[in-house]
C-alpha cells in the first residue's frame, strides 16, 4: 500500500464516458474533493478522499476512457496514471446496462495486474431493461470482487468501500477459477480453453496470437504490467516502444509485429486482438447475463424519436440552447447588476477614505485597479454559475450526446468535429469556459482548431463596446441589422478560419465521430451543484487572479509617469477645447488634465505608435490607446475611450461620449472599431487559459498574433471598401 502507516489506501477509480464513474466519485467524497490538471498535460482530473474507521481512502477520478489505447489526452492520463502511479486498488465502474461492451477495458485493467473491484453501476436501469446480471458467477470467474450500485441514489457505496479496504489490506483478489471446475454445464465448457492468469480468466488471443507475444515476451524483462505491455506491442504502441531504450530490441519487436500482422487481417493487428477480447467476453457473460424479452422500444428510443430527428433534431437543439442562454442572462442579469452596484459602492467608500479632491496613487490602485479589476470578472459569476448549471443538466440527462450527433454533418463539412459546436455556443457567453469546454474533442486536432477559432465568437465582453458605437453612429432602423452583421461575421470567419487551419496546419483525415449515447436519466441534485461549484470557482480563480493581475499593469500603464508642469500639450490634442500649445500646469479643467496625464503616460504613448499602424484602418492614437486597455479585458475599451476623450468615467450608456465620437470619426469608422475589437487579439484571460488548455506557449502566441493580423486585413478591406463607396465622410 502506499504508506500503511498513515492507513491511506490509493484508489483509481476508472471507466467508460456515461458509466456513472464521477457520480460514484463525487458521492464518495462530497465536497472532499479538488479539481486540477494533471502534470504534464492540460487534461482535468478529481482528487478526492473518504475516511471510514482508521483507513483514509486516496481517490481519483481518470478521465473516462473505452481502452488503455492512447488516442487521446484523457485516455493517455488513465494509462499513464495506472501503470506508473500504480494504485492499491482500482475501482473499474461499468455500466450494468452495457455489460458486454464495458468490460472492454476491464479485460485491459486485469492484463495490467493491478487490483480490481468491479462496480456494476446503474443496475436499477439494467434491471428495468430486462437485464439479469449473475453479480457472483462473474465474480468468481473475473477472480475479482463484483459490487452492484445505484451511484446516483448513493445505494451499494458501503459494500464498495468495504471491498476496495478487504482487496487493498489482503492485496489478493478473490478465489480464482479453480472454484470453476466444480461448475457443471455448458458455460463451464464454454470457457475451458480460455487462459488464466493472476486468480482469474483472461482474453486467450489464439495460438498464433499467444506464439507471437511470447516471442516478444522473451525479449522483456520480467516485472509489473507484463502482459499488458507485450500485448500493446504486438499492436505496434508507440508509446509502450518508447519505453524500451534499446534500439536492436525495438527493431525486433517491430519484426515481429509486422510479421503477425501479415498473418492477420491485412495488418490490423488491433482489430484482430480486439476481437479476440469480445469473444473473450461474450463466452465470459455465458450465463452471467440474462436479457429477459422487452415489449417495444425504450423510453429513450422513443424520446429519440424527436430529439435525433433529420429535421425537427437541429430545431429541438436551437429551443434548448436558446432556452439555456435567456435562463443564463435572464436570471443572471439582476444579480450580476447587484454585484456591480456592490463593486461602485465599495469603491465610493475607499475613495472616501481620501479628502475629497484629492489624489492619491494608492487610492487610485485600489479603486481603479484592484476593485475594478476584480469587479470586472466577478460581476459574470452569475452568468457562468447559471451557464454550467445549465449545460450540467444537459450533460446529465444524456442530451448533450444527442446534440453533438446531431450537428456533426454540418460541422464536419468546415473542418470542425461535431463535439466543437457545444463550445462554439458556449463562445458567446465567455470565451474562457468555451475554451476549457474543448476538453469533449478527444482528438488533439480538433481541440486546436476549435480553440484557435472560438474567439471569433462575439463574446459577452464585446457587447460594451457595440452599444456604445451602434447607437453613435447608425439610426435606430439601422442599429439591428449593424449588430447582426457583426455577430454573423464572427461566425463566418470562425467557419472559413477552421477550413483554412484543417487545410493547412492540422492537415490529417477527420476523427470519425464516436459516441455513446447514454439512456436518458435524471441527474441528481448533488452532483449538479458539485458540477456548477467547482467549474464556477476555477473561472473565478484562473480567470480572476489574471485579469487582477492585468488590470493592475494596465493602471500603471495609464497613470505613470506623470507629465513634467513644463509639459507643452500639442495644440489640437482635443480639438473641442485645447485649440493652441498649452503648458501642463496651464490646464484648468479636470477633463483636460486627465486627458493630457493619459497622452504623457505609457499607454497614451503606446497609442501614438500604434497610430502608423492603425492610421491605414482610419484609426488615431486615441483609438490605439484604447484598444491596448482592451488587451486586459474588451469592456475596458469603453472606459479607456472616456478618458481619452476626457469625459470622465462613462458607461456605454454615456450620451456625452457618443457625441465627441459622432465629432470626430465617420459612421464607418465606428463599423470597424467594432469589427477590429471583434477579430483581433482576446483578452488576457483567453491568452492564458488558451496556453494552459493547449500546453504550449506557442499557441496562444500563434492566436493572438494570426487574430490581430487577419483583423487588421479585414478591417482595411472594410474601411477602403467603404471609402470607395462613399461612406467614409464625417
Amino acid at each position: 500500500m502506499t504508506d500503511t502507516l498513515e492507513k491511506t489506501i490509493t484508489v483509481a477509480v476508472a471507466g467508460n464516458p456515461n458509466s456513472g464513474k464521477t457520480t460514484i466519485f463525487n458521492r464518495l467524497t462530497g465536497a472532499r474533493q479538488h479539481v486540477g490538471n494533471y502534470p504534464g498535460v492540460t487534461v482535468e482530473w478529481k482528487e478526492g478522499s473518504v475516511r471510514r474507521g482508521d483507513w483514509r481512502l486516496k481517490l481519483y477520478d481518470l478521465p473516462g476512457t473505452y481502452s488503455l489505447t492512447a488516442f487521446s489526452d484523457e485516455e493517455l492520463v488513465a494509462r499513464d496514471f495506472l501503470l506508473n502511479h500504480r494504485p492499491d486498488v482500482v475501482v473499474d465502474v461499468v455500466d450494468a446496462s452495457n455489460l458486454e461492451r464495458n468490460l472492454f477495458l476491464t479485460t485491459e485493467l486485469l492484463e495490467i495486474g493491478l487490483p480490481v473491484v468491479l462496480v456494476l453501476n446503474m443496475s436499477d436501469v439494467a434491471r428495468d431493461s430486462g437485464h439479469r446480471i449473475d453479480t457472483h458467477l462473474l465474480a468468481r470467474r473475473l477472480g475479482v470482487p463484483v459490487v452492484a450500485a445505484v451511484g446516483n441514489k448513493g445505494q451499494g457505496l458501503e459494500d464498495l468501500i468495504e471491498a476496495v479496504t478487504e482487496v487493498a489490506i489482503s492485496g489478493t483478489s478473490l478465489p480464482g477459477p479453480a472454484d470453476l471446475c466444480r461448475e457443471a454445464g455448458p458455460a463451464t465448457e464454454a470457457l475451458a480453453h480460455l487462459s488464466t492468469h493472476s486468480g482469474g480468466l483472461r482474453p486467450d488471443y489464439g495460438p498464433v496470437a499467444e506464439r507471437h507475444l511470447k516471442r516478444i515476451a522473451a525479449l522483456l524483462p520480467t516485472g509489473e504490467s507484463a502482459r499488458w505491455r507485450t500485448i500493446k506491442l504486438l499492436e505496434r504502441d508507440n508509446a509502450v516502444l518508447e519505453e524500451i531504450p534499446d534500439p536492436e530490441v525495438r527493431r525486433e519487436i517491430l519484426h515481429i509485429a509486422e510479421e503477425f500482422a501479415g498473418q492477420a487481417d491485412k495488418g490490423a493487428t488491433d482489430t484482430v486482438l480486439a476481437a479476440s477480447r469480445y469473444e473473450f467476453i461474450t463466452k465470459l457473460c455465458d450465463g452471467v447475463l440474462r436479457r429477459d424479452k422487452q415489449d417495444g422500444p425504450s423510453v429513450s428510443d422513443r424520446i429519440d424519436r424527436w430529439t435525433m430527428h433529420p429535421v425537427w433534431g437541429v430545431p429541438i437543439f436551437l429551443g434548448l440552447m436558446y432556452g439555456v442562454f435567456t435562463l443564463t442572462f435572464g436570471l443572471g442579469n439582476p444579480v450580476m447588476d447587484l454585484l456591480d452596484r456592490g463593486f461602485t459602492a465599495l469603491g465610493g467608500l475607499i475613495s472616501g477614505l481620501w479628502p475629497a479632491g484629492g489624489t492619491s496613487p494608492l487610492r487610485s490602485l485600489l479603486v481603479d485597479g484592484v476593485i475594478g479589476g476584480v469587479g470586472g470578472v466577478v460581476v459574470f459569476v452569475p452568468n457562468i454559475v447559471l451557464l454550467f448549471l445549465a449545460i450540467a443538466v444537459l450533460e446529465g440527462t444524456g442530451y448533450m450526446a444527442r446534440a453533438a450527433f446531431v450537428m456533426d454533418r454540418f460541422m464536419s463539412k468546415v473542418g470542425l468535429h461535431g463535439k466543437s459546436f457545444i463550445p462554439l455556443l458556449i463562445g458567446f457567453g465567455c470565451t474562457v469556459p468555451a475554451i476549457m469546454a474543448t476538453r469533449t474533442l478527444e482528438s488533439r486536432r480538433d481541440r486546436l482548431i476549435t480553440i484557435m477559432v472560438l474567439p471569433l465568437m462575439s463574446c459577452g465582453a464585446r457587447l460594451p463596446i457595440y452599444a456604445l458605437m451602434i447607437p453613435a453612429f447608425f439610426p435606430s432602423h439601422l442599429q439591428g441589422p449593424v449588430l447582426w452583421i457583426i455577430y454573423v461575421t464572427g461566425i463566418v470567419l470562425a467557419l472559413v478560419g477552421a477550413r483554412l487551419l484543417r487545410a493547412t496546419l492540422f492537415k490529417g483525415e477527420n476523427t470519425p465521430f464516436v459516441m455513446e449515447l447514454p439512456p436518458y436519466r435524471l441527474p441528481t441534485v448533488d452532483s449538479l451543484l458539485v458540477q456548477m461549484w467547482t467549474r464556477a470557482w476555477l473561472y473565478v480563480k484562473k480567470a480572476g487572479t489574471v485579469i487582477l493581475g492585468a488590470a493592475i499593469i494596465l493602471w500603471f500603464l495609464t497613470v505613470y509617469p506623470k507629465p513634467p508642469a513644463d509639459y507643452v500639450v500639442p495644440a489640437g490634442f482635443d480639438k473641442t477645447t485645447i485649440s493652441s500649445e498649452t503648458q501642463f500646469s496651464q490646464l484648468q479643467d479636470p477633463a483636460q488634465i486627465q486627458s493630457a496625464e493619459l497622452s504623457y503616460s505609457i499607454a497614451g504613448r503606446v497609442g501614438r505608435v500604434l497610430e502608423t499602424v492603425l492610421r491605414p484602418l482610419g484609426f488615431d492614437w486615441r483609438i490605439g490607446t484604447a484598444l491596448v486597455g482592451a488587451v486586459a479585458a474588451k469592456e475596458v475599451f469603453v472606459a479607456q475611450m472616456g478618458i481619452v476623450f476626457a469625459v470622465g468615467e462613462v458607461d456605454e450608456t454615456s450620451d456625452v461620449l457618443r457625441h465627441r465620437l459622432r465629432e470626430r470619426y465617420a459612421p464607418l469608422v465606428g463599423f470597424c472599431i467594432m469589427l477590429f475589437t471583434l477579430i483581433s487579439t482576446p483578452c488576457i484571460a483567453t491568452f492564458a487559459i488558451t496556453r494552459q488548455e493547449t500546453g504550449s506557449l506557442k499557441w496562444a502566441i500563434a492566436q493572438n498574433l494570426g487574430l490581430t493580423l487577419l483583423a487588421w486585413v479585414v478591417t482595411f478591406i472594410a474601411f477602403h471598401g467603404g471609402t470607395m463607396l462613399g461612406l467614409g465622410g464625417t
